[in-house]
């Protein structure tokens, strides 16, 4: 657990800088003028930082209590981002249709691709970590999908489903 929580807490700050950066040394992308980029970025540094709140709580239990059941108010919580969440991924189809009209005919495609990529990469975290486990990083969940043939589901998923 603790290799998630900080694996997610880098990725939080280490996305933000990497977006800055792209944004300096490639302003042709015009990433920061894109509010598909935006909505997209937002999107995943908040799932990010869901799941490193999630992680953390885990681990914090785990250490304190010896338990990694995750409480009953911090499940209640993240359930009612699942909606948050659920409006974020519209409202950056949304914001693509803006970009797609107000750069018509001249559409920063490589910026365009960029936050495609990140809203794509968002929609699949949020899958990760609401729904089934799409990553598969260490031997024992290895041995399971090859066994079972089947994706497992999210801890988050199993929380709701224990505790809702």
């Amino acid at each position: 657990m603790a290799h998630l929580y900080s694996g997610e807490l880098v990725s939080l700050v280490l996305f933000v800088i990497l977006s800055y950066a792209a944004n300096y040394l490639y302003p042709t992308l015009q990433l920061y003028s894109l509010y598909s980029f935006w909505i997209s970025f937002v999107f995943l540094e908040l799932l990010l930082l869901q799941g490193t709140f999630y992680w953390y709580i885990k681990l914090k239990r785990l250490r304190k209590e010896n338990i990694s059941i995750t409480p009953m108010k911090i499940v209640r919580q993240l359930h009612h981002l699942k909606i948050l969440n659920i409006s974020l991924i519209f409202i950056s189809l949304i914001a693509f249709i803006v970009d797609f009209i107000k750069w018509y005919p001249s559409f920063p495609l490589g910026g365009l691709q960029i936050s495609f990529f990140i809203y794509i990469f968002a929609v699949l975290e949020y899958i990760n970590y609401f729904y089934i486990q799409i990553s598969y990083d260490n031997i024992s969940d290895m041995k399971y999908l090859l066994k079972s043939k089947k994706l497992k589901r999210s801890c988050m998923n199993k929380d709701f489903k224990r505790n809702l």
